[in-house]
């Protein structure tokens, strides 16, 4: 263990790989698991119960596995679960969950979290995700695979965004976005299909115009919601993404972005 500092604090019921190095005064509580080729730097306080996996960058004076910020939250027993890969910049703060959340906040792999963001508790957020500075989330948020958030951008509690949406800076979003569209405003409105997005993760023109389809049957066609699904389901059976498409309004429950 000879990349860890010496002022460190590490409790002795936290489990980290040999290879891990810790910055000065950088605090590990108990039940805390940090996987190999990972690092925590100077001042940044990571509480258990809390597991992260590999290659984990956890920047200065980040808070990490705090509990949450809920007045319902008793002591309770919760968790914080983490992958591979992630990268949390300078000031980032992420809580564990709730009981009422299900008990954990879950993070995925390769996830880029900038400067100052916070992830409140019983958030789940996807893989390859990007959230640029001062990025919110509030509690019970999901959060899919490929999703940017711009900076300042914040999420009300229990809002659901799908797999490649993208939300300009300073996007307050209050309702449930679906997935591949582009979303900006205070509240945000649909703005578009992300289509750059979409271009550098390989979709091919195809792909993109069936999603485009779709967005202009639930965005521009002046049909009810009820009559949009109804559409969409049809494009559906050609287009697995506009089969997620459907899928994530079905799973909708605060309502869609309109």
């Amino acid at each position: 263990m000879s990349n860890i500092h010496p002022s460190a604090i590490i409790d002795a019921g936290a489990k980290l790989a040999d290879d891990i190095a810790v910055g000065p005064l950088a605090v590990i509580g108990a039940e805390v698991e940090i996987g190999p080729g990972s690092r925590v730097d100077t001042h940044a306080l990571v509480q258990g119960p809390t597991r992260i996996g590999k290659n984990n960058q956890i920047g200065a004076y980040a808070s990490i596995g705090g509990n949450p910020q809920d007045k319902k939250y008793h002591g309770e027993r919760s968790r914080l679960e983490i992958g591979d890969d992630n990268t949390f910049h300078e000031f980032v703060t992420i809580n564990r969950g709730t009981d009422e959340g299900g008990g954990a906040t879950r993070i995925g792999d390769d996830n880029w979290i900038m400067a100052y963001v916070h992830v409140a508790h019983d958030c789940h957020i996807g893989s390859h995700t990007i959230f640029a500075n001062n990025a919110t989330l509030a509690g019970h948020v999901e959060v899919g695979d490929h999703v940017v958030l711009g900076g300042f951008a914040g999420v009300h509690q229990f809002c659901k965004i799908g797999a490649h949406a993208f939300a300009a800076m300073f996007s307050a979003i209050n309702r449930d976005v679906p997935p591949f569209i582009y979303v900006a405003g205070q509240f945000a409105v649909p703005r578009g299909v992300n289509a750059e997005g979409l271009k550098r993760r390989g979709f091919d023109a195809g792909r993109i115009a069936a999603i485009k389809r779709a967005y202009r049957t639930l965005y521009m066609s002046h049909k009810t919601l009820e009559d949009a699904r109804t559409a969409l389901a049809e494009q559906a059976e050609a287009s697995e993404d506009v089969r997620a498409f459907c899928d994530f309004i079905d799973r909708s429950e605060r309502s869609l972005v309109r």
